[in-house]
């Protein structure tokens, strides 16, 4: 049963129940990102690209991220916590960041895969920095791990790294049995990135796909799987 609220009561609600009503499926959106979310946009380059659900209920994954056994090591189940200090979120609070902090310039979803995974697909909004730029136990040289650092904000001073002005992040690879965005991770925490501007998305790309949102070129393009 649909029950309409007068406009002048939904004025006295305030912004967050409009914002409820133009995401419900209202909008003709069968597959919701959650209850009150139906799709946004971000901005990925030069485009924007809208984030929704796949709308098809029988759709399935195929081919890289429909996989359920590769060799260990090194492809070995992540730990929900990473290093201490670090939060690891899932697919809400990430959606969260990127309407809030990735929004507003605020904060930075660093997709840490190697350079032949980001080709095939990354998550709209993402900014690519390899894992092995940020830490120096992977090869990152004194040039590479300074550019990189740089991206995220940090400013090189006398006494070392300054982070007062660094984004928030969100490191991110290809799901629970990726260890490149846990390794950049810890390479980031060596050079003293503070602990509390870091949130490691654990489900990386295979959760994303498996949820049904949008994966794009690094130039902004939609694909498909």
């Amino acid at each position: 049963m649909l029950f309409f609220t007068p406009l002048k009561s939904i004025h006295l609600l305030g912004l967050s129940a409009c914002l409820i009503l133009l995401s419900s499926p209202v909008l003709g959106l069968e597959v919701m990102i959650t209850p009150e979310i139906g799709e946004f946009t971000v901005q990925h380059g030069a485009k924007k690209v809208v984030i929704r659900r796949e709308q098809d209920t029988e759709a399935m994954l195929e081919f890289n991220f429909a996989r359920t056994a590769r060799p260990c090591p090194p492809f070995c189940a992540q730990p929900m916590q990473v290093a201490r200090g670090i939060e690891t979120i899932g697919e809400v609070e990430l959606i969260a960041f990127m309407q809030d902090a990735l929004a507003d310039g605020s904060g930075l979803l660093i997709d840490a895969r190697t350079s032949d995974w980001h080709e095939r697909g990354t998550i709209p909004g993402s900014i690519h920095i390899p894992f092995n730029h940020l830490n120096p136990d992977q090869g990152a040289d004194e040039v590479t791990l300074e550019t990189s650092l740089e991206k995220l904000g940090a400013v090189m001073g006398v006494d070392g790294w300054d982070f007062s002005q660094a984004k928030n992040l969100v490191l991110w690879c290809n799901g629970p049995w990726c260890g490149q965005s846990p390794t950049a991770i810890k390479g980031l925490i060596g050079q003293g990135y503070p602990t509390d501007q870091i949130r490691y998305y654990r489900g990386g790309m295979q959760l994303w796909r498996i949820f049904g949102l949008p994966v794009v070129s690094p130039d902004g393009t939609l694909l498909d799987e």
